[in-house]
């Protein structure tokens, strides 16, 4: 979501047919860590091949943090960041970066909300002036969170109200968990957007924004103890705040198939099933993520072969899983082309997978996986920007950027035994939710909208 929405999957590796070891990969990725008195946490690493730097923020907070009522305020935050602050009035965060050669961006998820700066390494000062303004002191000008209340409101209607892939993952979504607030979208309901109160705001970023709920990734062409300094100068007198409360909810067990329709006007039907899957740090994580690689990636995936090449009943399938701090789920996509039941598409699906369920996987076919998750995975860090990301990411996501250096090795250990044992696992049918968009002929009248509060206030 975000100024422009990204979801990430931190996958596998390897190149060709043989199998690469962790050794020297571990090695080139000489990552130090340091914390300020305040309790930030920074991450460096370290290359001088060219004159720039990847600068990332990331705040242990998403919308995994709200409750009801207040849904959204993560990615509403990720949107006023760059407003104003003290000394940076708004627009000035932006004007100022792209003035120095730099440009940046931003995205939320469930669990995180991540803050992109890339510069030449000559603007770094400015950047850390520029993040600790808005860290410590960002503006709440009631005519600003007015506007952008109706920004976040119109990326809704347009993403969600007004498109039927994301009205129906919706509604998936808050179908699969009933308790963990992974029911609640990222982009947050409606009625909440247009009821937050200030104070809501002001309590939301004083507990998320502090600097002991953040971390900062640095990498690129810098010189490690000097970027340090220059964070004890700019960032270091940021007073530490109480720690966030911890999100204790876990998602119940579930007893049987939930089944959900979305009756919407539309050309074609759409289906999506989930399965409830586990957190990136569980071990089955890896088996299912060369699952999905089996099923889903590319046209010679199994399901792209089963029903869009072989059956000719879909136009496109997609889906997979990605690491999240709680468990979630493994989704799978299909867009049945016209005139075709989605139940008839629904019974190849589930036929499809009570193959692996029964039979072991070709040996082939797995190592094929493994060579394409692994090759992902390494393409995912050529740059200085893949690497802040992906470090960041184990680092908060999962606890220990340390993981990142046993992927490889993870992924290369999986056997066809694993992908059964998981299929079998996790693809039941008490395990599924399945959400089903039953196509109207006739776009319904819309009914006029009042006007939005400015400010939520009363």
């Amino acid at each position: 979501m975000m100024r422009s929405r990204m979801r990430f999957l931190c996958l596998g590796i390897v190149m060709g047919l043989g199998f690469l070891t962790t050794a020297v990969f571990s090695q080139e990725f000489d990552v130090k860590a340091r914390q300020l008195k305040n309790g930030m946490k920074i991450l460096t690493l370290e290359d001088h091949s060219i004159p720039n730097i990847a600068l990332y923020f990331f705040y242990h907070v998403g919308s995994r943090n709200e409750h009801v009522g207040i849904t959204g305020l993560s990615h509403f935050f990720e949107h006023m960041m760059f407003n104003g602050a003290k000394k940076y009035g708004p627009g000035m965060f932006d004007r100022r970066l792209e003035d120095s050669g730099g440009s940046n961006n931003a995205y939320t998820s469930e669990d995180i909300t991540v803050y992109q700066d890339w510069i030449p390494s000559s603007a770094l000062p400015l950047t850390f002036d520029l993040e600790s303004d808005r860290m410590s002191s960002l503006a709440f000008d009631p005519k600003m969170v007015a506007s952008e209340r109706e920004v976040v409101a119109n990326e809704r209607r347009l993403t969600v109200d007004n498109n039927n892939a994301g009205i129906l993952n919706e509604q998936l979504m808050a179908s699969a968990f009933l308790a963990h607030p992974y029911h609640w979208p990222v982009l947050g309901w409606m009625s909440d957007i247009e009821n937050w109160k200030r104070q809501d705001l002001l309590d939301y970023f004083k507990t998320y924004y502090a600097p002991n709920n953040c971390e900062m990734v640095v990498v690129g062409d810098f010189k490690t103890d000097e970027v340090v300094a220059a964070a004890e100068k700019y960032f270091g007198s940021i007073p530490t705040q109480p720690t966030a409360p911890p999100v204790t909810t876990k998602e119940p067990e579930q007893l049987g198939e939930h089944r959900v329709y979305v009756n919407k006007f539309a050309q074609l039907p759409m289906l999506s099933v989930a399965y409830h899957s586990p957190a990136g740090v569980d071990p089955d994580f890896i088996p299912l993520n060369i699952l999905e690689y089996i099923l889903l990636r590319g046209e010679s995936s199994r399901l792209y072969k089963r029903l869009v090449d072989q059956e000719q009943v879909a136009i496109s399938v997609d889906g997979g899983q990605s690491e999240h701090t709680d468990p979630f789920v493994f989704l799978i996509n299909v867009q049945p082309r016209s005139g075709v039941d989605p139940g008839r598409v629904e019974k190849i699906l589930y036929d499809e997978l009570a193959r692996i369920n029964k039979d072991l996987v070709d040996p082939q076919e797995l190592q094929k996986a493994k060579n394409s998750a692994v090759a992902d995975f390494y393409r995912g860090m050529k740059t200085n920007s893949g690497k802040a990301n992906v470090l960041g990411f184990y680092d908060v996501v999962e606890g220990d950027y340390h993981r990142l250096f046993t992927r490889v090795d993870l992924l290369n250990k999986v056997t066809r035994e694993d992908v059964q044992r998981v299929v079998k696992k996790y693809f039941s049918e008490r395990n599924r939710t399945v959400a089903i968009l039953i196509p109207e002929a006739k776009e319904p009248e819309k009914k006029s909208n009042d006007a939005m509060l400015s400010d939520g206030t009363h």
